[in-house]
């Protein structure tokens, strides 16, 4: 089987092994510059182009970066149009990355969350902290990613403060309620099918409330209750992702879902748990294209 990493650093840890994963198992695995392919669209026999040559793929694993997410969907769905299996969906891609839109999706699917307020003037802010159950609350920038463009604000004055600086801006913006009980840390639940193979418990520095790896928080392997595992599960389902990060949040009301990530990185939760999860990866895979083949159509 040939298989195409989407990505943009052949050498990053997450595409490095899903590259040595897919070639263990006898695979013709190739990374594949999302930024670098061009696409000719016609109507008899469309293609995808790398290097003046045309790229012949059965699978193609999506690791787009948040910075190229439309260009990156484009891509994928040209592969898919092409009959090319993509691992993650187009379209369930671009649901992911929009942060209001996946906040949206899960809340009709009734899927535990912290309380979310979105608006557009200025003349909202006291509706918007009122909303969320006043302060101490959380404003995140909607395009911010790995912590970045995420505030705590503490009192109510530092809160008006800052969306009016965001609101100033220009700058999209949603408001959460911060829960408290969590203490800086969180959950992120690696779901690959329908069920969870990996999870850690990451917890940030002193002194910082985001518990990103980035940011230099710390991960250790987490013991997740069957509401949790149900939850990270059906965020992910929400999305439409095959593979999917969960970030969870443990409350008094039971988990919330803060973000599910359709590209999440493998080496913080490899190193923290012991599992393979590219292996996985791989191996959902070779299953899907097995159905496929079978059933003679894609697998939804």
């Amino acid at each position: 089987m040939k298989i195409g990493i989407l990505s943009s650093d052949p050498s990053l840890y997450s595409t490095r092994r899903l590259v040595e994963a897919g070639q263990q198992r006898g695979h013709e695995v190739r990374v594949v510059s999302t930024l670098h392919c061009s696409m000719n669209i016609n109507a008899v026999q469309s293609s995808v182009h790398l290097d003046g040559q045309a790229v012949d793929l059965d699978a193609i694993i999506p690791r787009i970066a948040a910075s190229s997410t439309f260009y990156g969907c484009a891509l994928v769905r040209q592969f898919e149009m092409m009959g090319v299996y993509s691992l993650n969906s187009s379209i369930a891609i671009a649901r992911s990355r929009d942060k209001l839109r996946a906040l949206q999706l899960l809340s009709r699917k009734g899927i535990g969350m912290p309380i979310t307020g979105f608006a557009n003037k200025p003349d909202n802010i006291a509706d918007l902290i009122d909303m969320v159950g006043g302060v101490p609350l959380v404003i995140k920038l909607l395009e911010g990613t790995q912590g970045i463009g995420v505030v705590l604000a503490e009192t109510r004055k530092a809160a008006e403060s800052v969306i009016e600086a965001f609101f100033g801006m220009k700058a999209n913006i949603l408001i959460q309620e911060y829960i408290r009980e969590s203490n800086g840390s969180d959950l992120r639940c690696f779901v690959v099918g329908n069920k969870v193979v990996a999870a850690m418990l990451r917890q940030g520095k002193e002194g910082d409330f985001r518990s990103n790896l980035h940011r230099g928080g710390s991960a250790t392997v987490a013991k997740l209750t069957a509401a949790e595992r149900k939850c990270a599960v059906m965020a992910a389902k929400a999305m439409g992702l095959k593979v999917a990060g969960v970030d969870i949040v443990r409350s008094n009301r039971g988990p919330l879902v803060l973000e599910v990530n359709s590209s999440p990185g493998l080496e913080g939760i490899e190193k923290a748990t012991g599992v393979s999860v590219a292996d996985m990866i791989i191996d959902k895979i070779e299953q899907d294209l097995l159905l496929r083949k079978n059933a003679g159509k894609i697998v939804a």
